[in-house]
C-alpha cells in the first residue's frame, strides 16, 4: 500500500513539475445593467442624476491555471468588482457602494502561434456581494448576499519577452447576486413595493500581464 501511495505521489509531482502553468493579473472596465438597483436609485434618490441602463464599474482580477494539453487550459480566477453612486439633494448626500468578490472556475480552448495565443472559454462560480448604503436622514448600513455567476470570455496574449505576455480580453457576465440583507432586513424599493436585487448583465474590456512557464506534456 505504501509503495502504491509513493508511486501516485511521484506521478502527480512529475505531472505538475512539467506542466505549463499560466499566471495572470488584469484590470478592466465593465458596463453592467442591474434593473432592480437602477429602479431603486432612480425612483428614490437620483433626482436629476438618473442612472442609465448600463453603468460602469472597475474589475481587478488574478487568475492561475494549468494546461492539460497544448489546446486546453483550466484556470481559477478571483475577481473584485467595485461600483459606487453618489448624489447630493436638498435633504443631503446619498451614497451606495457595491463590492462583489467573484471567484470562478474556467476552461479555455487555446489557439497558439509563435509569440501569441488566443483563448475562447468560460465558466462560473459563487458571488459574494457587499452593499454599503448611506442615506441623508437615517445614516449608513451594510448589506450582503451570496449568489452565482457565469462568464464567457475571449482573450489574446502577445509576447513581450521570455515567458511574459500582454493580455487583452473581452468578457460577458451574468451574475445572480440576489437580495442583500442586513440581519434579515433587505433593501426595499417602497415605490414598487419589492426587495432590491443586484442581479446583473455586464460586458467589459480587460488589460493585463500574463506569465507562462513550464512545458506542455
Amino acid at each position: 500500500m505504501k509503495k502504491h501511495l509513493i508511486t501516485v505521489i511521484l506521478l502527480l509531482y512529475s505531472s505538475l513539475n512539467f506542466a505549463q502553468v499560466e499566471l495572470k493579473g488584469v484590470m478592466g472596465i465593465h458596463f453592467f445593467s442591474s434593473p432592480s438597483m437602477q429602479d431603486y436609485i432612480n425612483q428614490s434618490f437620483a433626482y436629476d442624476d438618473q442612472l442609465s441602463s448600463f453603468v460602469s464599474s472597475i474589475i481587478f482580477a488574478g487568475e492561475g491555471g494549468v494546461y492539460l494539453n497544448p489546446e486546453f487550459i483550466v484556470t481559477l480566477e478571483t475577481a473584485f468588482q467595485i461600483y459606487s453612486y453618489t448624489n447630493t439633494g436638498i435633504s443631503g448626500q446619498y451614497d451606495l457602494t457595491l463590492n462583489n468578490i467573484m471567484p470562478s472556475l474556467l476552461a479555455y480552448y487555446v489557439v497558439s502561434g509563435t509569440g501569441y495565443n488566443f483563448k475562447f472559454g468560460g465558466g462560473g462560480g459563487i458571488r459574494i456581494v457587499n452593499v454599503d448604503e448611506s442615506k441623508p436622514a437615517s445614516g449608513s448600513n451594510s448589506y450582503s448576499s451570496i449568489g452565482f455567476g457565469m462568464i464567457g470570455r475571449i482573450e489574446g496574449n502577445t509576447s513581450l519577452g521570455e515567458n511574459v505576455y500582454a493580455n487583452v480580453g473581452l468578457d460577458i457576465r451574468y451574475d445572480i447576486n440576489g437580495e442583500p440583507d442586513s440581519n434579515g432586513e433587505k433593501l426595499r424599493n417602497n415605490v414598487l413595493d419589492e426587495n432590491v436585487n443586484f442581479n446583473a448583465l455586464s460586458f467589459g474590456l480587460r488589460l493585463g500581464i500574463t506569465y507562462i512557464f513550464g512545458e506542455v506534456h
